[in-house]
């Protein structure tokens, strides 16, 4: 859908931020009716929060702005295949659809190790569509992860 490719460039300038800041760059946003409710991008290294992944900071977002913990009709768009914190999150927040760019091997949980959004024995379950400008946001983890590497992050 045309609309995945716009707000997935929404998360990637989310990433983009996370990088700079020498977080692992993974953005997310939430969308409602077309418009952009909240964004997040990671943030635990300078919070030293484990929890403080980009799926978390916009869910807490959206709930504020909305003022509901239900955020039923919003679509989430995130750089990297959810974990299962994240995952789980989204179902209970009620999120009516999770758009990601890339899989996770290691810690994936909508597709790769896991179902979670799509479990029928969950209270909640949500449409999933997985490959939305991978390339693109593969790329920038591999970059991030590349000047790890290399020394030039610590």
């Amino acid at each position: 859908m045309q609309h995945d490719d716009v707000f997935m460039q929404a998360a990637l300038d989310e990433a983009a931020i996370a990088m700079r800041e020498g977080e692992v760059p993974v953005g997310c946003v939430l969308v409602r009716d077309g418009e952009v409710i909240a964004r997040g991008h990671n943030l635990r290294e300078r919070t030293q929060d484990p929890t403080a992944h980009a799926e978390m900071i916009a869910i807490r977002g959206a709930a504020a702005r909305l003022g509901t913990w239900r955020l039923e009709g919003v679509s989430a768009y995130v750089t990297l295949e959810p974990c299962a914190m994240c995952a789980g999150a989204l179902v209970l927040a009620r999120v009516g659809r999770v758009v990601y760019g890339c899989d996770d091997p290691k810690a994936g949980a909508l597709h790769t190790l896991f179902g979670i959004g799509i479990d029928a024995r969950l209270n909640h379950r949500f449409d999933v569509e997985r490959g939305v400008r991978a390339a693109e946001c593969a790329s920038a983890l591999s970059t991030f992860f590349g000047r790890i590497r290399s020394g030039s992050i610590r």
